[in-house]
């Protein structure tokens, strides 16, 4: 918790921890209402899979694009403007008028979050290697924050809004102030000049477990954000003021997990950390697929519990491997983590259009359990 009090004792540290959690506030808003579009427009699950998707696909179009736009505006202005253009942008999903609206609004949304996203974590590494201070792992704490704030806050409200846009606005508005009073903060901040190197396949041999182990986890933490409302309402048979519980229990543990994730990490290492986090995650997927309601509900906060250190240990395994530049394993592992973004959630409106949506969740089951296997070798190694 060091981490959590400098980050509310210093503007310097809390601008980039906003900017962290106004990306989730505004897709945790976007989590809840996903029902209402999808009756809106009329669309089934694998119509939605597929607008999903092109929000993968704005993300990794801009997953190429960001590096040199990084470089040419520095670190600090790509972060303030990735924001608020996303912050912008959000609102169109909410008055597209067809599916062709939604599919093209979804990937601008897209490409701004991706620009925000990379902006932002390369913001916070800065201001570690400037401050000598370890933040990273809460700021991620306060994106999962973020989600289950919103969508807390939003499912409670949920059954008195009658036009979720005006609801989306009005979250956005209260972002622009926060954020518009901190980023002065953080505008100046610029990265070190990066040499270009050629990629080599060879290079990826020895990360290549990690790389498939981020495939799979973080498709399954997009998969999750963006049908968890659907499955307490068509699996579950959750009333509609209950649609958003299971991404907010989600989001809850995983802030929860980030904000002890360092000083856990010390103690129990890397290796052992993913492997019961994976497990807890596992049986989360068990209480989800047991339908009731509760059981559901309690299932998405142990899988948010579980994913919490993942991602960050991968990161950390990485940047350490003998014989691979850090930057480049880094890279490769969150490179693959945007892929897993944007095919799982497609796939998963795929199996629900040829089944049901519980058996999308079936395969997030054994999207947990493959990295799990995986995790045997590398202990090993």
């Amino acid at each position: 918790m060091h981490s959590l009090r400098l980050i509310l004792k210093n503007p310097r540290y809390l601008a980039p921890a906003m900017a962290f959690a106004t990306l989730n506030v505004l897709m945790g808003t976007w989590a809840i209402y996903i029902p209402y579009i999808k009756n809106k427009l009329n669309i089934d699950d694998g119509d939605f899979g597929t607008a999903i998707l092109f929000f993968g696909l704005g993300i990794f179009v801009m997953l190429l694009m960001a590096p040199s736009l990084i470089q040419k505006i520095n670190v600090g202005k790509a972060t303030a403007i990735g924001l608020f253009i996303f912050m912008i942008l959000f609102l169109f999903p909410f008055v597209a008028t067809s599916y062709v609206e939604l599919c093209i609004s979804l990937f601008f949304v897209g490409t701004a979050a991706a620009l925000t996203d990379i902006s932002m974590n390369s913001l916070v590494s800065e201001i570690e290697k400037e401050d000598k201070v370890h933040i990273m792992s809460a700021n991620h704490g306060f994106f999962s924050l973020g989600g289950m704030i919103s969508a807390g806050i939003g499912t409670w409200f949920l059954p008195m809004v009658d036009i979720p846009v005006y609801h989306m606005a009005f979250v956005i508005c209260m972002m622009i102030l926060v954020n518009g009073l901190l980023f002065k903060n953080y505008l100046n901040y610029s990265v070190e000049k990066i040499q270009k190197s050629s990629f080599s396949f060879k290079q990826l041999k020895p990360v290549f477990t990690l790389v498939v182990i981020g495939f799979f986890i973080m498709g399954s933490e997009g998969a999750i954000e963006n049908w968890s409302a659907l499955y307490l309402e068509n699996i579950s048979k959750a009333e509609e003021k209950y649609f958003g519980l299971g991404f907010t229990a989600f989001s809850l543990t995983m802030a929860f997990g980030r904000f002890f994730g360092d000083k856990i990490s010390q103690k129990f290492g890397s290796t052992n950390i993913i492997l019961i986090g994976i497990l807890i995650a596992i049986i989360g997927f068990i209480n989800i697929l047991m339908v009731d309601l509760i059981y559901s509900i309690i299932g998405f906060a142990l899988v948010g519990l579980g994913f919490s250190g993942i991602i960050p240990e991968l990161y950390r395994i990485g940047g350490k491997l003998p014989g691979v530049d850090s930057s480049k394993g880094i890279s490769m592992i969150a490179g693959a983590g945007f892929l897993g973004f944007l095919f799982t959630p497609f796939l998963m409106g795929k199996i629900s259009d040829w089944s049901t949506l519980k058996y999308s969740f079936v395969a997030l089951l054994v999207f947990s359990i493959i990295p799990f296997l995986l995790m045997f070798t590398i202990k090993k190694r």
